[in-house]
């Protein structure tokens, strides 16, 4: 009984360690239309661990991705992607980031990476200045964080 408990405790220590050193990456699709809404990320919001990617895959035409303005932890450098491509980042600093696509931001075409389930950063998100329908949906985006 001892033996089979030793190796019980050994592949779940292995299983553990060997699932912590993978990173879960996130894809999102940059679409101009899904369900009944138009200029829409894929996801709204994912939560990842440090050291994770995003991918946001240029499914249609005419979007990109860009970190707001006050809207990702100190010590980070902008982000802006070129239009119609594919792009990734790796997080490698926790907090909240709160992305738009630069042309239809006003469409609500907005979204957030929670990294590492650090929130310390939750007041400069509630102060991003959204305009248009990003006004209206981001409240209650921001709520779900």
């Amino acid at each position: 009984m001892t033996n089979y408990l030793s190796k019980l405790l050994l592949t779940l220590s292995i299983v553990l360690i060997s699932s912590k050193s993978f990173a879960a990456n996130e894809t999102i699709e940059m679409l101009n239309k899904m369900d009944n809404e138009s200029m829409v990320y894929s996801k709204k919001v994912v939560r990842i661990n440090v050291g994770d990617t995003v991918f946001w895959k240029a499914t249609d035409k005419g979007h990109n991705v860009e970190f707001i303005k006050g809207g990702f932890p100190e010590n980070v450098e902008k982000f802006k992607s070129k239009f119609n491509k594919d792009t990734e980042y790796t997080f490698t600093v926790p907090g909240i980031y709160a992305y738009w696509c630069t042309p239809h931001k006003s469409m609500g075409m907005i979204g957030f990476v929670v990294v590492g389930g650090d929130k310390s950063n939750l007041e400069a998100i509630k102060n991003i200045n959204f305009s248009g329908k990003s006004k209206k949906i981001a409240p209650d985006l921001i709520n779900s964080l």
